[in-house]
C-alpha cells in the first residue's frame, strides 16, 4: 500500500478489463464497469487520489475476419463500434478518468518497449509452437484440457490445429515467485475461490507462453521482426500502464502502479493473476495490488445467447428502469464475486420496495413534515441539545454505517455495503413510525418535533453521500431537495459529522425519487418486450412454449404420502463429478446433520448459482451410488421439454424457513 502521511493512498488505480469491440455491449460490460464506478466513487469521496480507466481491446484474428466479411479495414469496424462502448458508459453514468484503445499510438508504443525489454533481458526467446488453438479465445489449449472432441474448454467451440515460429515468454521461469508472492498476500486474488484456483493452476506446472503469432497480420508488429504479431492477450492486458505514460520518469505510473487494483470477470482470472503478474515481474514492476473477478449472469435461470434472444442490452435497460435503478439492482442483487441470476420481475420489485417504499418514502415523508410544520426551514442542530436516547440511537447507527460500509467497501463488498446503507433507511422509517412527528405537530409543548425532524434530515444527507457512488444522479436530487447546495460529488466523508452543519437550511420538496412501478401495466409491457426479443432473435419460430409431460400417475393414499420426509436444506458447496458431464455433488446442511446427494443438474446450473440455495430434499428415499459417491437423497425439481430443450427449476424456499423443516 502506498499512504501519505494523511492517511490517504497516494495513488489509487482501479481498472476494468479492456473490452473486445467484437462484441456489442452487453450486461457484463455494463457490472464490471458499474461496480468498477462505485468503488472509484467511494474512494474519491473517501479522499483517495482515484484514478478509473476503461476501454477497448481492438485486435485480433476475430476483428480481422468480422472486418473482412463487412468489407472493411479493420480500424474502420473498430472506429464504428467503439462507439457505442463510449455511449454505454455516459448513459451508466461511469466516471471513468480515461478510455483507451489497443490501438491508440501511446499503447502500441509502450508494448513495444515491453517486448524489447524482454527480448533484450532473454525473458522472451524464438521458437516454435504446434498446438490446438480456439479462434475466439484467440489462445492456444493445453492437451490436458481437450476432450475428444476437440472442443474449447470455455467456449466450447471447435479447436483448429495450428503450427507456427513463435516468440515465447518464460512465464515458467516466474512460477516459484508468483506462489510465493500469493501466499504471502493471500488478499490479492479475489474472491477465495478464485485465489484457490489460482494457486491449483498455478502447482500444477507452468508452461513458457507463445506470445506472437505469423498468421495473423492484424495487431501490433513485434519491433525488428515485421513477420509477427504480438499476441492480444499480451499486448492487451499493457494497456493498464501504458495509459500512465509509463515509461516516461516522473509519469502517472510512478505514483498509481504502486497501487492498481484490476476488477476483471472470472473467465479471464488466469491471464491477471498468472500472466500478468509474471509479466511485470519480469519488467521489475509490482504485481497488481488485487485481482477481484466476479461472476457471470444468467437470465431467468437460463444462460444467455443470442439465439435465444434473452441477452439483456444494458440501453434498453436504462430506458425502461431508469439508469440508477438499473445501477442500483446489478449491485444490490448478488453478492459481487458470485453468479447471479437477472430477472426484469425482480428489479421491478426491488424498485418498488428498496427505492420506493424505502428511501423515496423517507425523503419524502421527512421534507412533507419540514414543509408543513416548519413551513420548509430546517431546525438548527442546536435543537440536538434536548435529543433523547431514541435520537443518539439513530446518530449512533448512522455513524456505524458509515465505518461499516468503508470496511465492506475495502473487501469489494458491494452488496453489503448498501444492505448495510438500507438498514439505516429501515431505521429512519422506523424512527418515524416511533416518534409519531404528526402527533407532536398537534402537541409538542417541549418542541420535541424540531430535533425529530432534524434527526431525519441528518440521516437523509448521509444517506445521500452513502448512496452517490452506487446511483450518483438519485443522491444529487436528494441533496438538493435536502436544500443543499453543491456539487455531491465533492463530498468527502472526513467532512461529515452528525450536526455539523451549521448554515441555514431551507428544503425544496421536488419530485417523488421513485414514482412506484403499476404491476399490471408492468407485466404487460414485459411480455410485448419479450415478444420482440424472440422474434428478432428467431424470425421464424412460435413464441415458446413449455411442453408439459399430462399422463397421470395412479392415486395414492394419505398415508403414502405421510411416509415421505421432505425437508428443508441449504446447499453449502458443489462439487464438479469427475468424469460425469451432468451430475454434481451437493453437499448439504439439514439443520441437524450434513448429508450429499448426487444430482444430474450440471448443465443447467453453476457451482455459484447453487451455493447457498435452500431447496427441498426428499430424505427418506434409498441411498444410491453414482460414481462411486453414495447419494443420500434427491432434490425436488420441475422438469420440463421447452423448444430449446429440457427446462428444470429447482424447488426452493424462502430464506425465512430454517433447513431442517419438514414439509407437510
Amino acid at each position: 500500500m502506498n499512504d501519505c502521511a494523511d492517511g490517504k493512498k497516494s495513488g489509487f488505480y482501479l481498472t476494468t478489463p479492456i473490452y473486445y469491440v467484437n462484441d456489442a455491449p452487453h450486461i457484463g460490460h455494463a457490472y464490471t464497469t458499474i461496480a468498477c464506478d462505485a468503488l472509484a466513487r467511494w474512494h474519491r469521496m473517501r479522499g483517495d487520489d482515484t484514478r478509473l480507466l476503461t476501454g477497448t481491446d481492438e485486435h485480433g484474428q476475430k476483428i480481422q475476419q468480422a472486418a473482412e466479411k463487412r468489407g472493411m479495414k479493420p480500424i474502420e469496424l473498430c472506429d464504428e463500434v467503439v462507439v457505442n462502448f463510449r455511449r454505454l458508459w455516459e448513459v451508466l453514468d461511469i466516471s471513468n478518468d480515461d478510455f483507451i484503445r489497443t490501438t491508440d499510438d501511446r499503447h502500441i508504443e509502450v508494448t513495444q518497449y515491453f517486448f524489447r525489454t524482454l527480448l533484450e533481458s532473454g525473458d522472451i526467446y524464438k521458437g516454435s509452437y504446434e498446438g490446438w488453438y480456439c479462434v475466439p479465445c484467440e489462445t492456444y489449449v493445453p492437451e490436458a484440457q481437450i476432450g475428444d472432441e476437440r472442443l474449447c474448454p470455455d467456449c466450447k467451440r471447435p479447436l483448429v490445429r495450428m503450427s507456427e515460429e513463435s516468440y515465447f515468454f518464460r512465464l515458467s521461469k516466474y512460477q516459484d515467485a508468483l506462489i510465493e508472492h500469493y501466499e504471502t498476500h493471500p488478499d490479492a486474488i479475489m474472491p477465495k475461490v478464485r485465489y484457490n484456483e489460482v494457486m491449483s493452476f498455478m502447482k500444477s506446472g507452468l508452461q513458457d507462453l507463445s506470445i506472437s503469432r505469423t498468421t495473423l497480420k492484424w495487431g501490433i508488429p513485434v519491433p525488428g521482426d515485421e513477420r509477427h504479431t504480438i499476441y492480444v492477450w499480451l499486448d492487451a492486458l499493457i494497456n493498464y500502464i501504458s495509459a500512465l505514460d509509463y515509461p516516461e520518469p516522473g509519469g502517472n505510473w510512478e505514483k498509481r502502479w504502486p497501487d492498481v487494483r484490476h476488477i476483471v470477470g472470472k473467465d479471464i482470472i488466469r491471464f491477471h493473476a498468472v500472466i500478468w503478474p509474471a509479466i511485470l515481474m519480469a519488467m521489475n514492476l509490482n504485481p497488481p495490488v488485487r485481482v477481484f473477478a466476479h461472476g457471470w449472469w444468467t437470465v431467468e435461470g437460463d444462460k444467455m445467447s443470442k439465439s435465444k434472444g434473452n441477452v439483456v442490452n444494458p440501453f434498453e435497460m436504462v430506458d425502461v428502469y431508469g439508469t440508477d435503478a438499473f445501477r442500483y439492482f446489478v449491485l444490490r442483487e448478488v453478492p459481487f464475486g458470485n453468479d447471479g441470476d437477472f430477472s426484469e420481475l425482480g428489479m421491478m420489485s426491488r424498485i418498488n420496495s428498496d427505492l420506493a417504499n424505502d428511501i423515496g418514502n423517507l425523503l419524502n415523508r421527512t421534507l412533507q413534515m419540514i414543509e408543513k410544520y416548519r413551513g420548509g426551514h430546517l431546525p438548527p442542530p442546536s435543537v440536538f441539545e434536548r435529543a433523547r436516547d431514541v435520537d443518539f440511537s439513530l446518530r449512533d447507527s448512522a455513524v456505524r454505517t458509515l465505518r461499516d460500509m468503508d470496511s465492506q467497501i475495502d473487501d469489494f463488498a458491494l452488496d453489503a455495503a448498501l444492505k448495510t446503507l438500507w438498514a439505516l433507511i429501515g431505521a429512519g422509517n422506523k424512527y418515524i413510525d416511533e416518534t409519531s412527528p404528526w402527533k407532536l405537530g398537534r402537541d409538542d409543548p417541549d418542541d420535541r418535533l424540531d430535533v425529530v425532524l432534524r434527526t431525519l434530515w441528518e440521516v437523509l444527507r448521509l444517506s445521500a453521500m452513502l448512496v452517490f457512488p452506487f446511483m450518483p444522479g438519485t443522491a444529487a436530487k436528494i441533496q438538493r431537495q435536502l436544500g443543499l447546495a453543491g456539487d455531491i460529488s465533492r463530498e468527502r466523508h472526513a467532512e461529515w459529522g452528525w450536526g455539523n452543519y451549521l448554515e441555514p437550511v431551507i428544503v425544496k420538496k421536488g419530485d417523488v425519487l421513485f414514482p412506484r412501478i403499476d404491476v399490471v401495466k408492468w407485466k404487460e409491457d414485459y411480455d410485448a418486450r419479450l415478444a420482440s426479443r424472440n422474434a428478432e432473435a428467431n424470425p421464424n419460430s412460435s413464441p415458446p412454449v413449455a411442453k408439459i409431460e399430462t399422463a397421470r400417475l395412479p392415486q395414492i393414499e394419505m398415508d403414502d404420502f405421510k411416509k415421505l420426509e421432505i425437508r428443508v436444506a441449504r446447499i453449502e458447496s458443489v462439487q464438479v463429478v469427475e468424469n460425469a458431464k451432468k451430475l454434481y455433488k451437493l453437499n448439504l446442511d439439514l439443520g441437524f446433520e450434513h448429508r450429499v446427494i448426487v444430482s444430474s443438474i450440471r448443465e443447467f446450473f453453476t457451482p455459484e448459482g447453487l451455493t447457498g440455495k435452500k431447496i427441498l430434499v426428499l430424505c427418506n428415499l434409498k441411498p444410491a451410488i453414482f460414481r462411486g459417491i453414495e447419494s443420500e437423497g434427491m432434490l425436488l425439481a420441475a422438469e420440463a421439454e421447452g423448444e430449446r430443450g429440457e427446462i428444470i427449476s429447482l424447488a426452493v424456499v424462502d430464506d425465512d424457513f430454517p433447513v431442517g423443516a419438514r414439509i407437510h
